[in-house]
């Protein structure tokens, strides 16, 4: 009887490869719906997001943020204030255990919902079978979840002598100097970390602004907070090459000028999980990144398989994974998951100051509505004004002329990730520049600015 058992792969309905936010919100809504669920995650519980990606990232954006808040209380009537000796080991060792007591609770909550969890990386062998431990199993479903990692551009050297955002956070010692290849989210958030903790900080850039994706004008405002806080750049500069030196590296760029720093790190886009996976033996249609290729429903080219996160190449966010787990599920499932807008998904980057947005940039509005007004204010709060930093705050409001509909709403200040969830659900209901106008502000308050400019 046991031999007979042996011969037949443990099955379930639902078997989820991955354990980040996506997968694991997708893992628990099934089980809650009653599927027999099975959860494949070959490392830590909680993806990218938890252990190499926003949470410690905003951990250490809350360190680096330390001294200007000091500086601060200092303009409010605290002379003696001080941060005194910065501890990056200290840091460090708190990170590490709050990541440990999040791994935890994931894995709780999965338990508590009924998932069973596998700690080992799966393979896919066919259209409902994956192999994970010498041992086989089979679901009526299959959903990917893998994420993506940190990609590298073949520039001599940066393989073999470049950290990643993933290393950021073991670093043994913080540097004295860096050099910060890209200019995305990641990069632009680890150039205020560094500058923050007073790290020399070079940002270094092949082209001509930061955040392309982003607002003009929030390019620009965030270009010059960058300036004022001593991060030197260097855009429209290629890497040609990158050498060994003593204590670190030497950074050779396209024209013939160098660049030495302690640590280089290469921030220069991400790439889908997908390899040694075996999506493209299972029949599984990848792009050119690697990504999963999925219809609106994250139905793959195989009927059975279904991908999601970061995995598939849409938008990289923690939130927008949780949201497609939940539709998944209720698709396939049933239960709570409303359909997803990406043009109205709210983002945040956590450099200093923050940057917030919410629905379309200047540039695609004027190219969506010629006729667009924007409406745009830009001032010193009061902190600033009382701490004496100069530090300006910027909001801006794109609206149509005929109804007034809000396309997008920007900021660059202070808590703009904060701030701009709330105007994410206005714009997500159809606000309009009149709602705005007619809402009473919140005084004194840098949010009020939204609804009174003119």
């Amino acid at each position: 009887m046991a031999d007979t058992m042996a011969k037949h792969p443990e099955s379930f309905d639902l078997i989820v490869i991955g354990g980040g936010s996506g997968g694991v919100r997708a893992a628990r809504r099934a089980a809650a719906q009653q599927a027999s669920v099975a959860l494949f995650e070959g490392g830590r519980l909680g993806g990218t997001c938890v252990n190499v990606g926003c949470v410690p990232k905003k951990v250490m954006s809350f360190a680096a943020h330390a001294p200007a808040t000091t500086a601060a209380a200092v303009g409010h009537g605290w002379p003696s204030a001080a941060t005194g000796n910065f501890s990056w080991p200290d840091l460090r060792q708190r990170l590490a255990a709050y990541i440990t007591d999040l791994n935890a609770i994931y894995r709780r909550n999965l338990e508590k919902a009924g998932v069973t969890i596998f700690d080992q990386r799966a393979r896919l062998t066919g259209a409902n079978s994956v192999e994970a431990g010498g041992k086989s199993y089979e679901a009526k479903k299959i959903l990917i979840a893998t994420g993506a990692r940190p990609a590298l551009p073949p520039v001599p050297g940066l393989r073999e002598l470049a950290c990643t955002s993933d290393d950021m956070f073991s670093l043994p010692k913080l540097p004295a100097t860096a050099i910060i290849a890209g200019a995305g989210y990641i990069a632009v958030e680890f150039a205020s970390i560094l500058a923050g903790l007073g790290v020399a900080t070079t940002l270094v850039h092949r082209g001509p602004t930061i955040l392309k994706n982003f607002d003009v004008s929030v390019q620009k405002r965030l270009l010059d907070h960058l300036r004022a806080h001593q991060v030197q750049l260097r855009l429209d500069t290629d890497l040609e090459k990158v050498e060994k030196t003593g204590s670190g590296v030497c950074v050779c760029l396209r024209g013939g000028d160098q660049l030495q720093a302690d640590l280089l790190l290469a921030a220069t886009g991400r790439i889908a999980n997908t390899d040694d996976l075996g999506a493209a033996e299972a029949g599984v249609k990848l792009g050119s990144r690697g990504q999963i290729i999925v219809d609106d429903n994250f139905r793959s080219s195989v009927s059975s398989i279904y991908a999601l996160g970061d995995v598939i190449g849409r938008l990289a966010l923690t939130p927008v994974a949780i949201a497609e787990g939940m539709r998944f599920v209720a698709e396939n499932y049933g239960g709570y998951g409303p359909p997803l807008d990406y043009d109205l998904v709210p983002t945040a980057v956590f450099s200093h100051p923050n940057v917030g947005s919410v629905g379309m940039s200047e540039q695609q509005a004027r190219q969506a509505h010629p006729e667009v007004l924007i409406a745009e204010s830009e001032f010193t709060s009061m902190i600033s004004r009382i701490a004496g930093t100069g530090d300006k705050t910027y909001m801006k409001l794109i609206h149509l002329p005929d109804n007034g509909r809000v396309l997008g709403a920007h900021m660059v200040g202070p808590d703009a990730g904060e701030i701009m969830q709330g105007f994410a659900v206005a714009l997500g209901g159809g606000a309009t520049k009149l709602d705005f106008d007619a809402t009473v502000g919140i005084h004194p308050t840098a949010a009020e600015e939204f609804v009174s400019m003119r």
